[in-house]
């Protein structure tokens, strides 16, 4: 008889609780529904702002990666104060000031577990905010080159000439150094070749000079630079430079191979050689001395 009491007295407390608590539903039902409707409000009101500020504010801004971050931190801005609104609605205090204080001590250990990621995170905001580099410039790392493809808050991703992709973490791109092409229109490269002892320096200047300065046109601040560098083993060797167009380093591989191509063809009409290197071998124990021409050194 005890054990009858016993059920009948648990199931009874049950259903008083279970009563309780849909009387507390129905009374805190206007609350729930006007919570809901919050939320969904502030849904769509974050998602009608970040359309906004995309057709207005976002469009003076070049770069699309700024554009997405810019449009993220408003969309989640807006929802987390639909949220804490929608807590105040259901007159749940308690837990939105448990939240907020809870929210130091999360914030350190999510800190302290991913410190990488957050070391990411940061970088893409430097990197998104930075006019050194946007998206489809061409750049050159110490782990790849190529246009830049995208800009996240995790890496930076780099579309190579043979259309394979790079993936560099912000971190480490953030802290090496790199070249970019597609800041300026202009570039000055250097093509370098050897003559032989036997030729007339200054002609050979003054033709190289003209090769290029008809074959390279250059502006009013810029010029064509020729200069000897070395007394070569088996030439007097130059160096010229120029300025060309240039926003990527395929601009500047054409740019040589024209300016070689002309030398070389201007050189063998003009009868200026452009000597093998040469390599003497003596054999003494033969008495028997050996000149070698190597075409690949």
């Amino acid at each position: 008889m005890e054990d009858k009491f016993s059920v009948e007295d648990a199931i009874t407390k049950l259903w008083d609780k279970l009563d309780g608590w849909l009387d507390a539903l129905i009374l805190k039902l206007p609350n729930i529904i006007m919570a809901i409707l919050v939320m969904v409000l502030f849904y769509f009101l974050a998602k009608g702002l970040v359309k906004l500020l995309r057709r207005t504010l976002l469009q003076k801004i070049s770069q699309k990666s700024i554009q997405d971050i810019i449009a993220k931190i408003t969309s989640v801005t807006i929802i987390m104060l639909g949220f804490f609104i929608a807590l105040g609605v259901l007159e749940l205090d308690k837990v939105l000031t448990s939240i907020l204080a809870g929210a130091g001590v999360v914030g350190l250990a999510i800190g302290l577990a991913l410190q990488g990621t957050l070391s990411n995170t940061f970088g893409g905001l430097v990197l998104s905010f930075l006019p050194r580099i946007r998206i489809n410039d061409y750049i050159e790392t110490s782990e790849a080159s190529g246009f830049v493809d995208e800009i996240s808050l995790r890496n930076i991703v780099i579309r190579r000439p043979d259309n394979n992709y790079v993936v560099v973490p912000n971190s480490k791109f953030i802290d090496g150094a790199f070249t970019n092409y597609s800041l300026t229109d202009r570039s000055r490269i250097a093509v370098s070749c050897g003559v032989g002892y036997e030729s007339d320096l200054q002609i050979v200047e003054d033709l190289t000079l003209k090769i290029i300065k008809e074959a390279f046109p250059q502006n009013d601040s810029e010029g064509v630079e020729f200069f000897f560098t070395e007394f070569g083993d088996s030439s007097i060797n130059f160096m010229v430079r120029f300025w060309i167009d240039m926003v990527k380093s395929k601009e500047e591989h054409a740019a040589k191979h024209k300016a070689i191509k002309l030398i070389k063809s201007q050189f063998d009409e003009k009868e200026i050689n452009i000597p093998f290197p040469i390599h003497t071998m003596d054999f003494g124990k033969n008495d028997l001395q050996m000149t070698v021409l190597s075409k690949g050194e």
